[in-house]
């Protein structure tokens, strides 16, 4: 296959294994890190060119990963970033100091892994590598060829076996641990806290959000067994949210080492767990790297970009996009809803709900956690294959809600949303991160609704 083109080389990531587009409980068996190593030494071991730190956690993964590469880029130091899923388009996954990687240069590394995914996928003797696993090493191998200082990797699902997993961290991270891809991670917190516990390596130091008990046990004795450092942030950072200024949350953060005034962009008042995450890592690497200092971390974070997790589009008629894709999330989203409109203009109209989900989720969940609040709900689909039926969800929200509307896409969904809207009005759109990449498009797009 002639790799000449963006397209052709999505087409061809797109035609291998691809968990991401056809979950499945049994795909846990498939899991298989051989053949991630395989492939990496093939390429000459990129994965080890750079100091790694590693995030795994159920919620605010991200969002954690992001403000660290920030950091370490406004400290001076090349960092690469490597996320999933994306918002609206694939290169978003792989980034140097906040500049996705070009549509060209993606498909030039597709081009060159080609024959090399399909020499080991010819003989499977692990396996066939799947689209992850190569967007993985297309990470690596391209933060190496940037000449990244740094690479902070966000894990894909659980940890011990997820493909970001070769990497020998610094720092491993691992944030706010809930019930998540139950059928493949396990129904309960100390199996999913096992396999998020799997990043962590002999000899590395560990950052734990403050975790229920029974996530927190299991971090606590694989640090042990791994002789690892363990710092808890639960116990060792105390963080007070101060606000709302400009368009930042203020935060006032006390560590054992220091205290900090951070202003973040990113609104949610769940960051401030996120934010304990990052300030706790970047302390410990500021003992080996000098550059990290106070006013670097204050001055990283007051520009970080983290777009789809409580992101204002719109101030008033109020719209908001997030990612909150099971009911942990959503708790906190409504959390931090409340939150923000208690510092804000309350809502003195119409409350609308945009929603879809993927099908693997906990929709009763997550239903009964937004349906009372909202006087409309529209449901629909993302532009993806996991996505679940609109009149599935119908079906779920008519229980709690006088106004059910189902549409076919984001564009159809959004135009009944925005349709009519006055000052007071509140428009959410969340359910998956699949739909909140939609709606940012949507907008993007500059659609008139």
């Amino acid at each position: 296959m002639s790799i000449d083109s963006y397209q052709k080389a999505l087409d061809f990531l797109y035609s291998l294994v691809n968990f991401e587009s056809r979950p499945d409980p049994a795909q846990a068996a498939l899991f298989d890190l051989r053949r991630m190593y395989l492939l990496l030494e093939m390429l000459g071991n990129p994965h080890l060119k750079s100091l790694s730190i590693h995030v795994a956690g159920t919620k605010g993964k991200g969002s954690t990963s992001a403000m660290i590469a920030g950091v370490l880029s406004s400290a001076g130091y090349k960092t690469g970033l490597y996320t999933s899923p994306h918002l609206i388009d694939v290169t978003e996954r792989i980034c140097v100091n906040g500049k996705d990687i070009t549509r060209q240069d993606f498909t030039d590394i597709v081009a060159e892994l080609e024959p090399i995914i399909c020499q080991i996928n010819s003989r499977a003797e692990y396996g066939e590598l799947s689209t992850f696993e190569v967007l993985t090493a297309m990470g690596f191998l391209y933060f190496y060829r940037a000449g990244a200082n740094f690479q902070v990797l966000e894990t894909g699902m659980g940890g011990r076996l997820d493909a970001t997993n070769v990497c020998d961290p610094e720092v491993a991270v691992i944030t706010l641990i809930g019930l998540d891809h139950t059928a493949v991670l396990g129904n309960s917190l100390a199996l999913i806290a096992a396999e998020k516990a799997g990043i962590i390596k002999s000899g590395c130091t560990v950052i734990s959000a403050d975790q229920p008990e029974e996530a927190a046990r299991v971090i606590r004795d694989t640090c042990l067994e791994k002789e690892a450092k363990l710092v808890e942030v639960g116990l060792s950072t105390k963080c007070r949210h101060a606000g709302y200024k400009n368009g930042f949350q203020l935060f006032d953060v006390s560590t054992l080492k220091d205290q900090y005034s951070i202003k973040l962009p990113l609104m949610g008042a769940y960051q401030a767990g996120n934010l304990c995450c990052v300030i706790a890592a970047l302390e410990e690497l500021s003992e080996k790297h000098p550059a990290i200092t106070r006013e670097m971390i204050e001055n990283g974070l007051k520009e970080v970009h983290w777009p789809g997790r409580f992101q204002v589009v719109c101030a008033d008629p109020l719209v908001i996009i997030d990612g909150a894709h099971n009911p942990e999330a959503v708790k906190a989203l409504m959390g931090a809803l409340k939150h923000y409109l208690a510092a804000h203009e309350p809502i003195t109209g119409r409350k609308t709900l945009v929603f879809g989900v993927s099908s693997d989720k906990d929709l009763p969940g997550m239903a009964s956690l937004l349906g009372k609040y909202f006087q409309r709900i529209i449901v629909t689909r993302a532009n993806h294959p996991r996505s679940m039926e609109p009149e599935r969800i119908a079906r779920v929200f008519t229980s709690y809600a006088g106004e059910v509307i189902i549409t076919s896409s984001m564009n159809e969904a959004l135009g009944e949303a925005m349709n009519n809207l006055s000052k007071g009005d509140l428009v959410l759109v969340t359910g998956s991160l699949f739909i909140a990449g939609d709606g940012l498009a949507s907008f993007q797009n500059g659609n008139r609704f």
